[in-house]
Formats: structure tokens, sequence, C-alpha cells
């Protein structure tokens, strides 16, 4: 197969199991959205989507977020871990969304990523699932995936990002960066795996990924 036909392989096969695809955090609008995304940095989504009902039946909203001490959204996301930085982002950032954008959330990279506690990762994907915008926010996911399907070196989430925009048509960043999470999470996991299960990498797999699996199922 030509690179060009992996790549169709892969949008195919994703397009076929999750026509509809599910948005991996409870959210209502861009705000609970952006908190939501910031709360999920090295915590699951499960536990996110546990947690924020608790926070947003106190404040879904920046100006009663402001309200709050940092010390009582600490307490509130403490589950989520990292809470010391994590409550002083949501009330540092709520306070300049009030100050700087009237209680909005801006719609642009720049202007997320000026927001504290907001990374590249975390201002894509509000712009793609809450404004629309393209774009391919890499987790962990899709750095594993991408690195297994020899689409990119796996070196960086910077790289990997730049492969798949470059790899993948535009239009369909906002729809395949989901797709590959579900794949990931349901087909082709860090722990745990099946290859029989994995149909993408079982077919366009990275041959030194693929001698490394047959070789440790064949160790006792």
């Amino acid at each position: 197969m030509t690179k060009q036909e992996k790549v169709q392989f892969v949008i195919d096969t994703l397009q076929e199991k999750y026509p509809e695809i599910p948005i991996p955090l409870d959210h209502k609008d861009p705000y609970t959205l952006l908190i939501a995304v910031l709360l999920s940095a090295q915590c699951t989504d499960v536990r996110v989507n546990q947690i924020t009902p608790l926070l947003f039946a106190k404040a879904d909203n920046p100006f009663n977020m402001v309200k709050m001490s940092i010390e009582e959204i600490k307490e509130i996301i403490r589950p989520c871990g990292l809470s010391p930085m994590k409550s002083k982002g949501i009330y540092g950032l709520s306070k300049i969304l009030i100050e700087k954008y009237d209680g909005e959330v801006p719609q642009s990279f720049e202007g997320l990523e000026e927001l504290p506690a907001v990374g590249h990762k975390t201002a894509s994907v509000v712009m793609s699932q809450a404004f629309g915008v393209p774009a391919f926010p890499v987790d962990t996911h899709i750095l594993r995936l991408m690195y297994r399907w020899n689409l990119s070196n796996g070196k960086s989430v910077a790289q990997t990002e730049k492969d798949a925009k470059r790899l993948f048509p535009r239009e369909l960043w906002n729809d395949l960066h989901l797709q590959i999470i579900w794949y990931g999470r349901e087909y082709s996991p860090a722990r745990g795996w099946n290859l029989d299960n994995d149909i993408i990498t079982k077919t366009i797999g990275r041959k030194t990924v693929l001698n490394e699996y047959y070789k440790t199922k064949k160790t006792p």
C-alpha cells in the first residue's frame, strides 16, 4: 500500500466503526468545555465527567467561578489530580475572561493559549469541538496510534500533529482526532493490546511494532 492508500484505509475504517462520534467530555457550552479539557490533563475523561457536575453546580460560568476561592475550587477538583495548578488556572482564566472578553471564551488559538493553564492541545480541543474550527489535538492515544500505523515517528506531540495535519484532509480533522481516540481505547490500547482486534495496525502497522508484538506473544 502507498502512504496515501494507508491514510485512506484509516479514514474508511474509522468512518465505518464510528459513523456517529460521541464527545468524550460532558459540557454544555465553550466555557464548560474549556474547564473540562483543562481538568482532563493527566486524568481520565470518566473521572472528569464525575467531577464537573459538582463544580458546575456551584459555578458553570466565569462570573460565578470567581466568587469561589481557589481553595474551594481545589477541594472540588482534587480527585482529578494536579489540583493546586488546575484550581489557580480555572480561577485565573475565569477572571481574564470577565475582564478581557465580557465572560465569553475567545474564538482564537492565540486568545485561548494566552489563558492560564491552557496549552495548545486544550486550545485545539476547544476550537474544534466548541467552535468547529479544524484542529488536530494530539493526546496519548493519537501519539501511540500514529506511531503504530507508521504515519509519524512518535518523537513528539508537535511532530505528530504536524504529520496528521499533512496526511489527513483538513475537513476531516475534527472527526478524525476523536475517532482515533475512540479506536485507540477500544482496539489499540497501550496495555492489554490484542492485535487480532486491531484491524488497522494489523493491516498497515509499522514492522518493528508488529515484530515486537509477535515476539512478546511468543515469550511465555
